[in-house]
């Protein structure tokens, strides 16, 4: 049975410009991967030709489509939260939804942001940081959401969380908060040629490439490296040691 590997959103492109490196080889390792995305990004600054929040959300979702191929992820699935609210929303509602998935995928590894929102300091980031970790760790309790054996779901933990690690920070509008307090790293992924590909899915989010454009050269420079602190891993084990994101994985028993 394939390693598979589970990265949780907020917002289409964060796949890409967050994630897209580890997603990408985990694909050529053989993994199945999958992207739960809890937006559709209706709220962004960037809206391309989308006047109406209802248009620009489905034309975000569509470029999710096309960033996902390039990225050659397994399966993905955006949701319908609302962007820029996720801190008003049902904390455990949410974390259920992730529960949900983690039993319904069955991944050994899972990926989302830190504390620190990323790159641009979100709250929707932020939030998902704490969903999904505390959605880790429930996953494998029976008690903890119940009703999902009424579908057929049952109880699953995954084996390693990782957060990733921000290579810099940019705040539209708050040059003050660039040197804010970020995620550290435990292990270091070198893109070598896949960066382009990386950049590439991301050029797939056409209405946010006044993103591209308001930090520059420092996207590219990002893209050939990504970061990634263990956050969470089965058993005792020590973050200097960490050798890969599969290292240590144990094989499913079924």
């Amino acid at each position: 049975m394939p390693h598979r590997l589970l990265c949780v959103t907020a917002h289409p492109d964060d796949e890409s410009g967050a994630f897209g490196g580890a997603l990408m080889l985990a694909h050529e390792a053989g993994a199945e991967t999958f992207v739960l995305c809890f937006t559709d990004g209706q709220a962004a600054h960037f809206r391309g030709e989308a006047a109406a929040d209802e248009d620009l959300g489905k034309l975000r979702r569509a470029e999710m489509d096309a960033a996902c191929a390039v990225l050659g992820v397994t399966h993905w699935e955006v949701l319908a939260f609302p962007d820029g609210e996720l801190a008003k929303q049902n904390f455990q509602e949410m974390v259920g939804v992730v529960v949900e998935h983690i039993r319904r995928w069955r991944p050994q590894v899972v990926l989302t942001f830190g504390g620190d929102g990323g790159v641009n300091l979100h709250r929707d980031h932020t939030m998902i940081s704490a969903v999904t970790t505390v959605a880790f760790h429930w996953g494998g309790r029976p008690e903890m959401f119940p009703d999902h054996v009424d579908t057929g779901l049952h109880s699953y933990a995954p084996q390693k969380l990782y957060y990733a690690s921000t290579p810099f920070v940019s705040v539209r509008d708050r040059p003050e908060l660039a040197e804010s307090p970020t995620v550290p790293w435990s292990l270091t992924l070198d893109l070598g040629p896949l960066a382009e590909r990386k950049l590439a899915a991301f050029q797939k989010h056409h209405s946010q490439q006044g993103v591209l454009e308001r930090v520059g050269e420092h996207v590219r420079l990002a893209m050939r490296v990504e970061r990634y602190l263990l956050a969470a891993h089965r058993g005792v084990a020590s973050v200097t040691g960490d050798a890969g994101m599969w290292a240590g994985i144990v094989e499913d028993e079924e």
